[in-house]
């Protein structure tokens, strides 16, 4: 699963590395995003054809939905059976996105207690996540736009922290993935595998990030007081600080 995530690079930043084109948003970083909070998702303009970035609220809240209580339970999607799933199948049809990360968080149990993690691509870029968006329309009248991110089986660094990572794509498919270019169910599905291994860092971080009111940039440092396995040690990359 993906239960946490950060994203510290600013908007002007995240429009230029995924060439988005609308008015940047007016949003702030997060050292820790939990869900039911607002972040930034890449989208296809239906229109324009433009990519655009727009701030929306994590926990997917399907267009059918009576009211929005589920969507806590929805800030997942499993990349088995999106097709099928009530909740995901019109959604993976039409309104596919790209969730920006700079990390994820995830917990590792370690005897009796578990220690949390931070996973963050080796070049140094931000994560490229696949997710799904929804309008739902609220009894006052209003929209709310909702995201889910997308979960693949772990890779073999990530399976040492937990058996789920977010499904990351590479830049060469993000237009497919988008829909500016022309592509079948099963050519999307194949799409949502773990990444190699090679290309993600992982550190031990202060479990205090379990704390949705704890938000500040220290939280993706390594936390010297861990003891990690050798393989989940790496140095993190220059931006933590």
């Amino acid at each position: 699963m993906c239960g946490r995530y950060l994203l510290q690079r600013t908007p002007a930043q995240l429009a230029e590395y995924f060439e988005t084109l609308n008015p940047t948003p007016n949003h702030p970083p997060s050292w820790n995003i939990a869900v039911t909070q607002m972040s930034l998702v890449v989208r296809r303009h239906p229109e324009s054809g433009e990519r655009h970035l727009d701030a929306l609220r994590w926990g997917l809240v399907p267009r059918w939905a009576q009211d929005a209580k589920d969507a806590a339970r929805l800030m997942n999607a499993r990349a088995e059976g999106l097709a099928e799933k009530p909740s995901f199948r019109e959604a993976f049809q039409k309104r596919r996105c790209l969730v920006p990360m700079d990390a994820f968080y995830e917990w590792r149990q370690e005897g009796a207690a578990k220690q949390a993690y931070a996973v963050a691509q080796a070049d140094g870029m931000p994560m490229a996540v696949a997710g799904l968006w929804e309008g739902w329309k609220q009894p006052d009248g209003t929209w709310l736009r909702s995201y889910t991110v997308i979960t693949t089986e772990a890779n073999a660094k990530q399976a040492l922290v937990h058996a789920r990572m977010p499904a990351i794509l590479p830049p060469e498919v993000w237009d497919a993935w988008l829909g500016a270019e022309p592509a079948e169910p099963e050519e999307l599905l194949e799409l949502l595998v773990p990444c190699p291994a090679e290309e993600l860092l992982a550190w031990p971080v202060d479990n205090r990030v379990g704390k949705v009111a704890e938000n500040d940039s220290r939280l993706p440092r390594r936390d010297p007081r861990a003891s990690p396995p050798p393989e989940l040690d790496d140095a993190p990359p220059e931006w933590v600080g």
